[in-house]
């Protein structure tokens, strides 16, 4: 019988001490009908969590679904009933022909609990660390509908004692017609950040801004959170890797290429959304999809280098592709290079219509800092 469901995993165990794991599941059989895709890869995931991954916790899913209107109620009616994480779900098809594919990111040895406001704590030692997702609302455009997320984001951190600005890693917004909402999330971001004490003078966060659909046509902007409360001065650190990216303010846009976290054990690397960029902020290679992928590849290498890591400590790889035709090229390019690295490849639309590939990953790595609590 022909296998049908793909799992690609990333481990990082370490004995007595907090593991994790990423994986990426994927249909392979695109003749199944959705519901039969949707419980192949949900008893594929609940095959793992009663074998290799016995004894961990999801802290984050992220379910990419090729049809949300038609799709997002029967999922997430067979989530609800196992409502064990941050749950991300949004419109951005697989580019391999099937319905649904999953990231999950699991750990071991932490303690969770579901807080207000549909946010997820996942807590260890004397670090929380608050998760997010399917953040949304019905304003009127994307401009509104963006500034309500964040202004609602900051009260729900103060009732956690924290701020957006000292202890929020990680943002995704997945903005429905890229190319006509984008200016509008963007607007009222770096006017938000303004009012928290984000400005190019301190720092920004790490994030993606990408094309993405929520299943009720009116959200126009969807957004995923990652935020630590119990970090110490000195444990987050931002990439920059000047000789191949420039300042993102210097395009009007508010956000890190990349941040990185050290715990006394560990090291881990935030990647946001990367494409084909010279340090003026110019799309490199306009047209040429082979020589894009290759530049970004070098542009997420430097910030990982920045970060004293390599493509070996990395744990996913998301791809995003503006135009289905490229994918046949994108994914031999990348099976080639990462033959076993958890991977997924998205019909998702750049910010800037010239980017034809961009990508976003994680990484973690052993590092020993006694000024810090381990992680």
């Amino acid at each position: 019988m022909q296998k049908k469901i793909s799992t690609q995993l990333f481990c990082y165990e370490v004995p007595n001490g907090v593991s994790e794991y990423h994986g990426i599941l994927r249909v392979t059989d695109v003749k199944l009908t959705y519901k039969e895709q949707v419980d192949a890869l949900l008893a594929a995931y609940n095959e793992l969590m009663e074998d290799k991954l016995k004894g961990a916790i999801a802290v984050c899913k992220r379910f990419f679904l090729s049809d949300s209107a038609n799709q997002a109620d029967y999922l997430l009616a067979l989530q609800t009933e196992n409502s064990d994480c941050a749950l991300s779900v949004v419109e951005q098809a697989p580019l391999d022909g099937t319905k649904i594919a999953l990231w999950v990111y699991w750990q071991k040895g932490v303690q969770t609990r579901a807080l207000s406001h549909g946010m997820f704590e996942v807590s260890h030692g004397g670090y929380r660390h608050l998760w997010s997702a399917l953040n949304c609302n019905r304003a009127t455009n994307s401009e509104y509908q963006t500034r309500l997320l964040l202004n609602d984001y900051v009260m729900q951190l103060a009732e956690q004692g924290c701020r957006l600005a000292d202890h929020c890693i990680r943002t995704w917004f997945f903005v429905q017609n890229v190319d006509v909402n984008y200016a509008g999330m963007v607007k009222a971001r770096n006017e938000v950040f303004v009012t928290q004490g984000l400005t190019d003078k301190t720092h920004f966060i790490a994030s993606t801004g990408i094309a993405g659909r929520h299943a009720d046509p009116k959200v126009l902007v969807l957004m995923d959170t990652y935020a630590v409360d119990g970090l110490q001065e000195g444990q987050i650190h931002y990439l920059y890797a000047p000789s191949h990216l420039n300042p993102t303010y210097e395009y009007g846009v508010s956000f890190e290429r990349g941040t990185y976290v050290d715990y006394g054990d560990r090291r881990q690397v935030f990647i946001s959304g990367t494409a084909s960029i010279n340090n003026k902020g110019e799309v490199m290679f306009p047209g040429d999809v082979r020589k894009q992928t290759e530049r970004m590849w070098e542009n997420v290498e430097t910030l990982l280098k920045e970060a004293d890591c390599t493509y070996e400590h990395v744990a996913h790889l998301i791809v995003y592709l503006r135009d289905i035709a490229d994918y046949t090229v994108v994914k031999e390019m990348f099976d080639t290079r990462f033959p076993d690295k958890p991977k997924v490849f998205l019909l998702a639309p750049v910010c800037r219509p010239g980017w034809l590939v961009e990508m976003e990953c994680m990484a973690v790595k052993t590092i020993c800092d006694k000024r810090y609590a381990a992680y």
